[in-house]
């Protein structure tokens, strides 16, 4: 099969399993487990923020900062497609008590005009905005990334109106090889980023959560209020610096992979794709006159997995689990198709 159901499908390498295994560990809990240390302050750095957090994943990035950046009977900014909008389970009114005010935003990207429209006078018995989320890349409009320019307008904004900024960098690695800018640049915009270590990166779990050194002491108590403490967790955390060290420059390949099916689909009868919305490793495409899980079985038949996003959308996700080899073989099995 060819797996292009998600770039969370990737198995650890032997080289991975390797250093895991030779991982020297300690308790976490405690703060003594030494290569968790060296993960977190890697994370920090390549962020060019003060401290991180290991976490055990994205959403629990998003939680966190959600909790403490805005705080209950609070609202947060976020664009309407956003994973916090659809894809963990209003964690944030559940548990952080937090309502998300979903945002249009051509094509994922947020605007100041975008989110003046929902700002309010100050009234004693309204909810008050504290936070601005942004997804970069952006996964339900296709992998879309923010520019320069759309950063610095939104920090703008958001200092401003004394607004905290959240980064869903889940996947802000493939967003700063799309835009050519420093994952570094890109973080400045941001009080707090989270990324993912378990996504292109190839590790099988694990997220840092990004911030100041105040924000990350309490973002500690609050991991232990959701149950995220673990304790020898180096072995895990060993993956994440074995990915950090060298899968960051192999993006650019699945990158040029996601071009190649995009361009094949942009050929077919039967579906249609927004060329200008495949920027990083995300492909997504309509199937206007049939319905999408039945092109996902056909492809599934053929030996391509890929998810049906809804009744007339697929998405596919290009990984290191997929060789340009791979690649054009679904190539060649998507233009044998006819549904």
């Amino acid at each position: 099969m060819i797996d292009l159901r998600s770039d969370t499908i990737t198995c650890p390498t032997g080289e991975m399993r390797s250093a895991m295994a030779k991982a020297e560990v300690g308790d976490d809990v405690y703060g003594e487990d030494p290569t968790v240390n060296k993960l977190q302050e890697k994370g920090a750095a390549l962020m060019g923020k003060k401290e991180a957090i290991f976490l055990p994943s994205g959403s629990m990035s998003n939680l966190i900062a959600l909790f403490l950046n805005c705080g209950r009977g609070n609202e947060v900014l976020a664009q309407k497609n956003s994973h916090i909008v659809h894809n963990e389970i209003n964690s944030a009114a559940t548990i952080a008590g937090v309502t998300v005010v979903p945002v249009e935003g051509e094509k994922g990207i947020l605007s100041p005009m975008d989110l003046q429209s929902h700002l309010r006078a100050k009234s004693y018995d309204s909810p008050r905005i504290k936070m601005i989320e942004i997804e970069n890349s952006h996964n339900k409009e296709g992998g879309t990334c923010y520019r320069q320019k759309h950063l610095k307008a939104l920090s703008e904004f958001a200092a401003k109106n004394k607004f905290a900024v959240h980064m869903d960098g889940a996947r802000i690695f493939n967003a700063a090889l799309a835009v050519d800018m420093p994952v570094k640049k890109i973080a400045s915009y941001a009080d707090t980023v989270g990324f993912c270590l378990s996504k292109g990166l190839g590790a099988p779990v694990g997220s840092l959560l990004c911030g100041e050194a105040a924000f990350i002491d309490e973002a500690r108590r609050i991991r232990k209020l959701l149950g995220g403490g673990m304790r020898q967790a180096g072995i895990i955390a060993a993956a994440g610096l074995y990915a950090l060290d060298n899968n960051i420059e192999r993006l650019a390949e699945d990158h040029r992979n996601a071009q190649t099916l995009a361009r094949c689909l942009a050929e077919l009868p039967w579906a249609f794709v927004d060329l200008d919305t495949v920027e990083t490793n995300i492909v997504y495409f309509r199937t206007p006159a049939h319905n999408a899980q039945d092109i996902a079985a056909a492809l599934k038949k053929q030996g391509v997995l890929c998810i049906a996003m809804g009744g007339h959308s697929i998405r596919m996700v290009t990984s290191l689990a997929v060789s340009s080899r791979d690649i054009d073989i679904a190539v060649e099995k998507l233009k044998k198709l006819n549904p």
